[in-house]
Formats: C-alpha cells, sequence, structure tokens
C-alpha cells in the first residue's frame, strides 16, 4: 500500500517546469495552506518591503501587457506606427531593464535569506531561479524583435508588421510567463516572511 502512495504523488513532484506546472507545486504549499493568500493584506507581519516586492511584481504584469495590448493594436491599423514604436521603446526597456535587475536582487540576495530562515523551500528556491533563466532567453528574443520594429519605424516603416507580428507572441508569452512565475513566487515567499517575520 505505501508503494502506492509514494508512486502516486511521483507526478506532482516533477511538475516544476514553468512550462508545464499548473500552480505552486503541492509540496511546496506547506506555509501557503497556514497562510492563504486572502489573509495576507491583514497579517501584522506583512511587512512594508514585503508590499513594494509584490507591487512591483503587478508593474512587471502591467507593462507586459500594456506592450501586447500596443503591439496588437499596431497590427490592427489602430495605432500610429511612430507612436507605437516610441511606446515599444520606452515601455520595452522599463520591462527588460527592470526585470534583470528584480530577478538578480533575487537571486544573490533575497532567495538565499528565505533559505536561511526555512531550509525546507530550497527545492522550490531554485525552482524560481530556473524560471529566471528561462525568462533571461525569452526577454533576450523580446529585446532583439523589439528592436526590429522600432529600427524599422526610422528606416522603413512599411515593414514594421513584418516583425510585429513575432512580437505581439513573444509578448503574450512574456504574459503567461509572468503570470505562473510572479504568482507561484508569491505563494512561495510570501508565507516564509509571514511566518518567520523577515523584513520586518
Amino acid at each position: 500500500m505505501l508503494y502506492y502512495n509514494v508512486i502516486s504523488i511521483l507526478p506532482r513532484m516533477t511538475q516544476t517546469s514553468i512550462d508545464t506546472r499548473q500552480g505552486l507545486p503541492f509540496e511546496m504549499q506547506i506555509l501557503l495552506r497556514d497562510y492563504p493568500r486572502v489573509t495576507w493584506p491583514e497579517n501584522p507581519n506583512l511587512a512594508r518591503s514585503t508590499q513594494n516586492w509584490m507591487a512591483a511584481h503587478s508593474m512587471f504584469r502591467q507593462l507586459a501587457e500594456i506592450i501586447t495590448q500596443d503591439t496588437q493594436g499596431f497590427l490592427d491599423k489602430s495605432s500610429d506606427p511612430q507612436h507605437y514604436a516610441r511606446r515599444l521603446a520606452h515601455f520595452g526597456n522599463l520591462l527588460v531593464r527592470n526585470l534583470h535587475g528584480h530577478h538578480h536582487w533575487e537571486d544573490r540576495d533575497f532567495f538565499p535569506e528565505l533559505e536561511a530562515a526555512d531550509p525546507r523551500f530550497a527545492t522550490g528556491l531554485a525552482m524560481l531561479e530556473g524560471d529566471h533563466a528561462a525568462l533571461d532567453a525569452l526577454l533576450d528574443r523580446f529585446t532583439r524583435t523589439a528592436n526590429r520594429v522600432v529600427q524599422l519605424a526610422t528606416l522603413e516603416e512599411t515593414q514594421m508588421a513584418d516583425e510585429a507580428g513575432p512580437l505581439a507572441d513573444i509578448s503574450a508569452g512574456i504574459e503567461r510567463f509572468l503570470h505562473r512565475h510572479l504568482s507561484d513566487e508569491e505563494d512561495l515567499a510570501v508565507p516564509i516572511l509571514l511566518h518567520h517575520r523577515l523584513r520586518g
């Protein structure tokens, strides 16, 4: 009987890839079950720094959404090409630059702090670091494609749509990625912070 119980949880324990998981893996929800998301705002251990960290996540989601909507608007011919290129350069730079800085800080400082406080979650933190590596590759694709769109606004405006089509797919992919990654990151990190009264 024990054999079957062990086998039954193996699929759950392997669903750590950003491409396949549907949420924070069950075995990483130990503290989340004690500190569900709905209780966070009223928890006295929710530090200002944690709220600022989550606000940065909201900003990333909003920036990705703006870029996706702007790109679709350009492809639908409801946006002026030059106006679109200016917004793409501005919001694209904000998204890429801030995301790189944010997850570099997490890998270097924040995740080690969390692991030191509660080593049970080392695997989950390693999962999130793996997400960051995948995000780097996605942001590189986005940057190269977005730069071509912006350059074509000056060199050959009529060819912008040829690059904006693939960019729309990449941007939508970033939105999906951030939705999964940031939600899982918060679901893992915030309960640790609350439970151990960190960053107060």
